[in-house]
């Protein structure tokens, strides 16, 4: 198993966190007094985000806007003390050039930015898919700045939730387990992943999800890291695991699965800066999955 002295890092949305500013949910006045000058980022109902004519950040600030927070979530303060928001574009008159997908923004705004964008469209997507109460189907109403629903009939009480997955390393005699799910770009191959189900450890977890995908059977597993990964609400939850000598077997969650050489992973992860168009190519450098990928093959390799 690789070093567990290595740093683990490198994958977008880890950066320094908003302060949430629990308290202020509730204090109305206090958000209205920070509103003129805070942060408003804006994301249309797809989930992708205002962005200028360059394609970067496109926030407008709420003197800007006018008015108070209205319906506008708060998401926490910055280092320096100013407000975030985020707001639904058909609740605003204000029109942007572009617009970015939270994959595109990982790659090209600045890290707080795109780190906010992740908040903000976890946040989002909470709210579209909870406008409706699950146990007795009335309307919902948030609360405490965006961050609860409110059923008035039933008085069910509703809060963000996000959706854990493990995301795991498999590794045997130097070789790492690789596999594809035929829906992914050509030659697209990752690390093995799955949800966690009630009754189950993280752990757990791992060697179930593994067994099931390859039928390659977990001896042991460690933590690594987590990832907030809002496509559309998970947390990865990632994770380097040692197996049996087992041969990888699909039978329909993956379309191949197999183990990789240090030098084939080696060939992969130079084929970012030259494809030749031939040999497997990996997740993008935004995930955790790549972390793990790289941090596997810098371990072997030295």
């Amino acid at each position: 198993m690789p070093n567990p002295d290595r740093s683990f890092s490198g994958y977008s949305f880890a950066g320094a966190a908003l302060n949430r500013g629990d308290a202020l949910r509730d204090d109305p006045d206090a958000l209205s007094k920070l509103w003129p000058d805070a942060r408003v980022l804006v994301l249309d109902g797809d989930g992708t985000a205002f962005a200028d004519a360059t394609g970067q950040p496109f926030l407008i600030n709420g003197r800007e806007l006018g008015g108070g927070p209205g319906a506008s979530v708060f998401l926490g303060l910055s280092a320096e003390g100013r407000a975030w928001f985020v707001a639904e574009a058909g609740t605003l008159t204000v029109r942007a050039p572009n617009r970015i997908d939270l994959r595109q923004a990982a790659a090209s705004w600045p890290a707080e930015a795109a780190d906010v964008f992740c908040y903000a469209r976890g946040m989002s997507y909470w709210h579209s898919r909870n406008r409706f109460c699950g146990v007795c189907g009335a309307a919902v109403r948030f609360g405490r700045a965006g961050f609860i629903g409110h059923c008035d009939q039933c008085g069910t009480e509703h809060y963000p939730r996000v959706d854990p997955a493990v995301i795991v390393a498999v590794e045997n005699n130097n070789r790492l387990l690789l596999g594809r799910q035929s829906n992914w770009v050509a030659r697209r191959y990752s690390v093995l992943a799955g949800f966690v189900e009630p009754g189950e450890t993280f752990e757990q977890t791992v060697a179930r999800e593994v067994f099931e995908e390859s039928k390659v059977r977990v001896i042991e597993s460690r933590y690594m890291g987590t990832q907030p990964w809002p496509f559309p609400g998970a947390l990865m939850v990632g994770f380097f695991a040692t197996a049996q000598d087992d041969t990888p077997k699909v039978n329909g969650e993956l379309e191949d699965a197999r183990w990789f050489s240090v030098e084939e992973v080696g060939a992969a992860l130079r084929r970012d800066v030259e494809d030749d168009g031939q040999g497997v190519l990996l997740p993008p450098r935004i995930s955790i999955a790549r972390t793990l990928i790289n941090h596997w093959y810098q371990c072997k390799t030295g």
